[in-house]
């Protein structure tokens, strides 16, 4: 009897396996054929020239990149052309099917397209060389602005991509691998003496004398005012977080030493632009003296929360790649700062008033923008204000003071979870429907709440997270 009851424990333990290890390869192979569904809609119906913008309405009669485009244009700036690209090769590297690396090659034919004379890219490529909108590409089939630009990660993403695509290639396609090899020696031209970058470049950029931040002694609201801001040192928008990436990536796959020079020269920079007590953290952007200055109407020299936070992330990254704990030791101060400017709902501001750290806004005023400490009539092109990430900040820190990696396990324990739901929302017609929720779009495209459309990004997001979703070892 004891024997039966064995064999029967054993019999039903081994069928639960078995149901289990069915369930598993059915979810992979349900979202192994989404997948493919999804992107061979984008691909085939959505992707123009072999790019993409941010946003289309589901007749895909229109579409927004940074305001309504054309079907001639197409968009470098994420999440456009390069995040649907890198989309395409995480699906290639998860299911080794050529469809997704011919996506990703027509992706990177039409960034060559746009590249520019300066070696790097604008924010968008018009394929129309009547357009307005066209830049100097290298091809000869443009005209106008030769301006590479590093604002929200647009030459980086092109570049990343490019590296990318020329790896999973064998360095096999000669124009892609030219483009890219090409695109680093200009970024590693725009690089001044101290480490910094532009936030723009058209030619190598002249040398500048190596200082450390300071506070500025004028009149810092009147005077001090930068026409051509966009050729000095740069940190708004991520630049150098994004240029850091760019550079390890293109060490990994290229191994030349030289861009972990550059690396290490974009980390002693940062090092020097961390403000003095009583505020070490950073600027959006600063003058060859070092001290924060003015960009646009709306964006006045401060200590910058959102950026902060930025350059922290990167000074661990770039500690962590060079294996130097010298890129650490600012941060404990910097916390410090974020910790005693948090604002009473766990934001921070995007700028912070020299030297009395009060929060620092503007309001709009006819044409002209003044300066307030009230955030009551905040313009809403902007975001004036910031999640705080200190929490996560901290513990990478822990970790990384360490040597060890940081781990989010809650992301890798929902993965399951979010792969389901991904491929339960996909439509009949291989589409990821959004809906306008009323929050300011990237791009900002106009639309009535409620409104469905299609988004690069959510497109790029799930087809990312469902390749990770395969990847995933298999249960024995």
């Amino acid at each position: 009897m004891r024997l039966r009851v064995v064999i029967t424990i054993v019999l039903l333990a081994a069928l639960s396996v078995s149901t289990h290890l069915q369930a598993q390869n059915l979810n992979r192979d349900a979202t192994i054929v989404a997948m493919k569904k999804a992107a061979e809609y984008f691909y085939g119906r959505v992707a123009s020239h072999g790019g993409y913008v941010y946003h289309y309405s589901l007749d895909l009669s229109q579409r927004w990149g940074e305001g309504a485009t054309t079907e001639d244009q197409i968009w470098v700036q994420p999440p456009g052309t390069p995040t649907v690209g890198m989309a395409y090769l995480q699906a290639y590297d998860a299911t080794g099917d050529q469809f997704y690396l011919e996506a990703a090659s027509s992706a990177a034919n039409a960034l060559l397209y746009g590249q520019l004379k300066s070696g790097g890219w604008t924010n968008s490529i018009d394929f129309n060389p009547q357009s307005p909108h066209v830049a100097e590409y290298r091809n000869g089939r443009g005209r106008g602005k030769n301006h590479s630009s590093l604002d929200d990660g647009q030459t980086q993403s092109a570049i990343q991509f490019l590296v990318q695509i020329d790896q999973r290639l064998n360095f096999s396609n000669p124009e892609i691998h030219q483009a890219a090899r090409d695109a680093l020696d200009a970024l590693m031209a725009a690089q001044f003496p101290n480490g910094a970058f532009p936030q723009v470049w058209t030619q190598a950029v002249a040398p500048q004398p190596i200082l450390a931040a300071s506070y500025p002694a004028i009149d810092w609201q009147t005077d001090g005012k930068v026409k051509n801001y966009w050729d000095m040192y740069t940190l708004n928008d991520n630049v150098t977080g994004y240029v850091a990436q760019t550079l390890i990536e293109a060490h990994r796959v290229y191994e030349d030493t030289r861009y972990l020079a550059a690396l290490r020269k974009l980390g002693d920079f940062l090092l020097l632009a961390q403000m003095p007590e009583p505020q070490p953290g950073w600027s959006q952007q600063y003058s060859y003296e070092m001290k924060p200055i003015w960009a646009r109407a709306f964006e006045p020299p401060a200590v910058c929360g959102d950026e902060s936070q930025e350059v922290i992330a990167t000074l661990m990254l770039i500690a962590e790649t060079l294996e130097d704990p010298k890129y650490l030791e600012p941060i404990p101060r910097a916390l410090a700062w974020l910790e005693r400017s948090l604002l009473p709902n766990n934001q921070l501001s995007r700028y912070y008033e020299l030297m009395t750290n009060r929060p620092l806004y503007m309001e709009r005023k006819g044409k002209a923008y003044v300066l307030t400490y009230s955030d009551d009539k905040l313009p809403d092109h902007y975001g004036w204000k910031t999640a705080s990430k200190l929490e996560q900040l901290k513990q990478q820190f822990i970790a990384a003071k360490n040597h060890r990696p940081h781990n989010d396990q809650r992301k890798q324990d929902q993965l399951d979870q979010q792969a389901e739901l991904i491929v339960k929302a996909l439509d009949s017609e291989g589409r990821w429907v959004d809906h306008f929720n009323g929050q300011r779009l990237v791009g900002q495209a106009k639309m009535p709440i409620g409104q469905a459309y299609l988004s690069s990004e959510t497109f790029s997001n799930n087809l990312t997270l469902l390749s990770k979703f395969i990847s995933q070892p298999q249960s024995p």
